[in-house]
């Protein structure tokens, strides 16, 4: 079996997880737990770019004041993604942040399509079809507008678009 299949599956089964362990830091808001993240992220980063000895990226991307602000604006999206991420499931609302990243391959494809200018086959229009059908579906099914879905789809979408583009 493909490596990489291993990998996506783990990534997954973690990912699917997230929010038990979410739920067990109900008593700590949200935004601490998304702070607490970004600063040991950045610590973790930083020794591991002091050990590997790789900083002569940096010096490039400060000299292009165009990819340090899509990589700026990335960092918010994601960041606004994962707040609104940690705060629905801390506020019992996993069944609409789950629809949102059921949403999110809709929105690429919206976004390739616009930005891109990529042209999906008959074949992929029909699935998106399909997937779309089933998002509007759960979306009616939940009785409201989904926004927090909306949001973590359109958040993580532009965060992917930025990032592919700088």
């Amino acid at each position: 079996m493909n490596p990489g299949m291993i990998y996506a599956a783990l990534a997954y089964g973690i990912w699917g997880l997230f929010p038990l362990y979410f739920r067990q830091l109900a008593e700590v808001p949200a935004l601490e737990v998304i702070v607490h993240r970004m600063v040991w992220s950045l610590v973790f980063v930083l020794l591991l770019l002091l050990a590997l000895r790789r900083w002569a990226w940096i010096r490039e991307v400060v000299r292009q004041p165009r990819v340090l602000g899509a990589f700026a604006v990335s960092a918010l999206l994601l960041s606004s993604n994962w707040l609104t991420y940690v705060w629905a499931v801390l506020n019992a609302h996993v069944l609409d942040a789950s629809l949102g990243y059921f949403i999110l391959p809709l929105v690429n494809v919206a976004l390739g399509f616009i930005f891109l200018g990529e042209r999906p086959r008959r074949g992929q229009w029909l699935a998106v079809g399909i997937a779309s059908a089933g998002v509007l579906w759960l979306a009616v099914q939940a009785g409201h507008v989904p926004w927090i879905a909306l949001v973590l789809a359109a958040t993580f979408g532009i965060y992917g678009l930025l990032r592919k583009v700088a």
